[in-house]
């Protein structure tokens, strides 16, 4: 989904090419920014169908053969390896009530842009650390888990703070921190200024202004977190914490801590590798690494916003089901 430019937040960098040094066949060397950094700017997609984590049925396969990865991409799979996208939570967007007893999916194929392709390591999840794959939930955050499923599946949304923040248009499911690729809007553009870098992703139109000039962490708690970024060589690390509540992330809290990591890697890929840590939610922390693929074509504007209709038809639905319980 992508057609409209982005208003100009801050002039582009010029970029200045930097050849590879004789007697270094096969380094690739990075281009830089006037200010000496590497130039991570552009428009870049995360579409991929590798899952976060990696489903019960590749239990035993971290890698895939080949032959399994162009099996798993054929078209008449893509849809059925929807349902292998989240392990915890099976199915995804099923609807209420649960698919079992009649609901529906949220939109259909057509809507859906999560690409066709794994990732060029053909891993069977983005989740690289655990070995398993899998996010280390405590069991509180399993529990927690549960019980908000079983709220969802009963229909029951007593006030628009039951809902989540992606419900509610705050933040979305895949923009982050950190960046998860999802169903659709999986886009972003790079800016870069020699003091701050600007994230802004296709979904809910979120721009995260990143200060990268050595400030420390503010105190004040915001819903994306407070993100401050350094350069490590080539690297770009931004430390992420001081979260209003829990992330679009499964499990996260307002203590969650997450910490990015983006490097240019060739002309047209970033890898962008993410480290989540939240001793109220998990048992350790755990990484994720996806690659950011350059893209000529530029982002949508995104019209979600808070106090939306589907909002408001949620709570609707809720108190008719209130007063059809309460009748004799």
């Amino acid at each position: 989904m992508r057609a409209a430019s982005l208003v100009a937040i801050v002039a582009l960098a010029v970029t200045i090419a930097v050849p590879t040094a004789a007697g270094q066949a096969g380094k690739w060397t990075p281009p830089r920014t006037p200010d000496g950094k590497p130039d991570l700017q552009g428009t870049f997609t995360f579409a991929t169908i590798t899952p976060l984590q990696r489903p019960e049925a590749l239990a035993d396969k971290e890698i895939l053969t080949p032959e399994e990865a162009a099996a798993f991409e054929t078209s008449e799979n893509i849809r059925l390896n929807r349902d292998l996208y989240d392990p915890e939570k099976g199915q995804p967007s099923a609807g209420y009530p649960p698919r079992s007893q009649g609901g529906v999916l949220s939109y259909n194929d057509f809507w859906y842009e999560r690409g066709d392709k794994l990732t060029r390591d053909r891993r069977s999840s983005l989740i690289i650390d655990p070995p398993d794959g899998r996010i280390p939930f405590t069991a509180e955050s399993r529990a927690r888990a549960a019980e908000r499923a079983a709220r969802n599946s009963a229909g029951i949304f007593d006030d628009p703070e039951a809902l989540s923040l992606v419900d509610r248009c705050i933040l979305g499911f895949n923009a982050g921190p950190p960046m998860i690729s999802g169903t659709y809007n999986n886009n972003l553009q790079i800016v870069q200024t020699p003091d701050y870098v600007v994230i802004f992703n296709e979904m809910v139109h979120n721009a995260r202004i990143i200060p990268t000039d050595g400030r420390p962490h503010g105190s004040v708690p915001r819903w994306t977190g407070d993100s401050i970024g350094r350069w490590e060589g080539d690297t770009l690390v931004i430390e992420t914490l001081n979260f209003k509540r829990e992330t679009s992330l499964q499990g996260s809290t307002a203590h969650t801590k997450v910490v990015e990591r983006l490097t240019r890697v060739d002309p047209d890929t970033i890898e962008y590798k993410f480290t989540v840590s939240d001793p109220t939610a998990y048992t350790r922390p755990w990484t994720a690494v996806m690659p950011l693929r350059a893209m000529t074509d530029l982002l949508f504007e995104y019209a979600c916003h808070e106090a939306n209709y589907g909002m408001e038809g949620i709570l609707r639905g809720a108190r008719f089901r209130d007063k059809q319980a309460a009748k004799p």
